[in-house]
């Protein structure tokens, strides 16, 4: 039997001290009573993160965590795009090369994004499974450092450092709601908050990676689909993350795939807030009734990322 790495919270502050002031302190938008929810709401903007979500702070952390030297070959990283943006931001940052392996159904614009930043880009298979896979034989070929985009200790405290953003512009924050996915940065976010906050994991019905591992007492594989697999499209959540979340005692929450695309509608019109839908996740679980703040309570939503097309937002 493996043993999985624990990320603490003395993790996440050790991340933080690591970034320094290389990532964006992101702002919290209030959100008014009636606008998402019967109360008010806080929205803790990620998607004004280094290029466009939260993705930067794991991708960074992993790479000033490891000492130089470093290979020749630099960094390979597997993704649906975001992380991918990620790490070559952070490669370029620290003047090592980046090899990212994305699924050829990754969306033009990020992968447009990657090559801008100077990544070597390999589109392989149509699912982010096939994407790993094949950066994992690059690693074995070349001999390059991984960067894996949510099951890597430094990774996951490196998400986790906007949750000590969230607590010190809203400490008397109650519930956090945040998109899962391979669930880095839930994982994270519970690590960091430990206890200070209860943590509501939201899913879409096309990949319910925390629903599926909640009910089954451990991660399993899921099916990928539906309008926000491009960013939560992991295949099963990592196990730092499950470790996490089951330590936090976090809840679970499926949404439907039409609410995602309703809310991003809502936010553009609203907050003129241009996000992605797998960033539109967590505040579907207001607009659907899915979760109910009670009277009083204080509700954070992380709004994760805005790489879209936004064209549909009108």
């Amino acid at each position: 039997m493996s043993l999985v790495p624990v990320v603490s919270r003395a993790d996440v502050v050790l991340a933080r001290r690591l970034l320094g002031d290389q990532v964006r302190r992101t702002p919290l938008l209030a959100a008014e009573a009636g606008s998402l929810a019967e109360g008010p709401v806080s929205l803790k903007l990620e998607l004004l993160q280094h290029t466009g979500s939260f993705k930067v702070r794991g991708a960074l952390t992993a790479l000033l965590a490891t000492e130089p030297p470093r290979p020749e070959a630099g960094v390979v990283a597997a993704s649906g795009g975001n992380h991918g943006l990620a790490v070559a931001w952070a490669a370029r940052r620290v003047g090592t090369p980046a090899t990212v392996f994305v699924p050829r159904t990754a969306p033009a614009t990020k992968v447009a994004g990657l090559r801008t930043l100077g990544a070597d880009v390999r589109q392989v298979g149509s699912r982010y499974a096939e994407a790993l896979a094949a950066a994992r034989e690059h690693v074995l070929a070349t001999g390059a450092d991984a960067v894996h985009a949510y099951d890597e200790p430094a990774v996951v405290a490196g998400q986790g450092t906007l949750a000590l953003e969230l607590l010190e512009d809203l400490p008397e924050v109650d519930t956090v709601l945040v998109a899962v996915g391979g669930g880095g940065l839930a994982g994270g976010i519970a690590a960091a908050l430990d206890g200070r906050a209860h943590v509501v994991g939201v899913e879409p019905d096309g990949c319910p990676t925390w629903h599926a591992a909640r009910a089954a007492g451990e991660p399993v594989d899921v099916g990928v689909g539906g309008v926000a697999a491009d960013s939560l499209g992991a295949t099963r959540l990592g196990d730092i993350a499950f470790a996490a979340l089951t330590r936090a005692r976090a809840d679970s929450l499926v949404v439907p795939a039409e609410a995602v695309q309703e809310v991003r509608r809502l936010l553009w019109q609203r907050f003129r807030l241009a996000v992605e839908p797998g960033a539109a996740v967590a505040a579907a679980a207001l607009t659907t009734g899915g979760y109910r703040p009670r009277r009083g309570e204080r509700v954070a939503v992380v709004v994760c990322g805005g790489n879209a097309d936004p064209a549909d937002l009108g």
